[in-house]
């Protein structure tokens, strides 16, 4: 049974052409990227330890050698992070496929307290699985007409992989949807994340499948919104993490002038009167 460790090593290997790192093309193969050897001689490791820990029989490799496989892969810096997280979660994974269960969705009175204090800025409470837990009204008129709060339990990851109104809502639908695998991975908990693949894959298939085997590390620029009423929106996102609760506070700022004029315009519309000090400063 292979990890997510290694399903992320072999899949960086497939990613990297050998013209890249100066190495000579081979002729034709059944699969793209580096050849085990190839990986393995950049990283200081035999062929035979890279089979194992692609194939999820080593579970426990050293700083060292992660260090190693990153520079020999050339990970950026966010990637190197992933690389150094499913390694944690890697050492400790046991054989046996942990019971899911959903990740709670209370979220305590103090958070609420914060998030009321942003009124009537734009900005939610949620999770690594996509659980929207809470948010002001300034972020309900935002989606309204989008269909993103039309659950009772609203999920932003089901919404993208599941509601055809995310690709008109994102024009960046496929950057959208990068994100939001990834941070499947990072959830609160190893069960969290069973129960969320287990109910979100039969339904969004190869989409997000297909994304958790190649742990597409995403980069996360301005959010665009194609708003039903017409607009279209650059929104940066500030994230306060709450490691104690496994929840992020995020706050949608708009990213231009443009942006700033139209998301007012939307928001006095709706009753809501943004502040015009709530704005992006680059």
């Amino acid at each position: 049974m292979g990890t997510p460790l290694g399903d992320f090593v072999r899949a960086r290997r497939d990613a990297v052409q050998p013209g890249e790192l100066g190495l000579p093309e081979r002729g034709r193969r059944r699969s793209p990227g580096l050849r085990r050897s190839d990986l393995a001689a950049r990283a200081g490791v035999s062929v035979e330890y890279l089979t194992r820990l692609e194939q999820g029989r080593d579970r426990n490799p050293s700083p060292a050698v992660v260090n190693a496989l990153a520079d020999a892969l050339r990970l950026d810096r966010a990637e190197r992070a992933h690389l150094r997280y499913l390694t944690k979660i890697t050492a400790g994974t046991c054989p046996s496929h942990p019971q899911p269960a959903p990740a709670p969705r209370e979220v305590r009175p103090a958070v609420l307290a914060t998030l009321r204090l942003l009124e009537p800025g734009v900005a939610m409470v949620t999770n690594r699985l996509g659980d929207v837990l809470a948010h002001t009204p300034a972020f309900a008129a935002l989606t309204a007409g989008t269909g993103l709060l039309d659950a009772d339990a609203p999920n932003l990851t089901r919404y993208v992989f599941t509601d055809p109104r995310a690709r008109a809502l994102f024009p960046d639908w496929d950057d959208v949807a990068d994100e939001q695998a990834f941070d499947l991975w990072l959830g609160p908990s190893a069960s969290a994340f069973a129960w969320s693949t287990e109910t979100l894959v039969p339904d969004a298939g190869e989409a997000l499948a297909g994304r958790l085997d190649r742990h597409v590390v995403p980069h996360r620029g301005p959010l665009h919104l194609a708003h039903p009423s017409g607009p279209t929106l650059r929104l940066t996102r500030q994230t306060l993490e709450l490691p104690d609760d496994a929840q992020q506070l995020v706050v949608f700022l708009p990213a231009d002038e443009p942006t700033e004029r139209a998301l007012a315009d939307l928001l006095h519309k709706a009753g809501q009167q943004p502040e015009r000090r709530l704005r992006a400063i680059s």
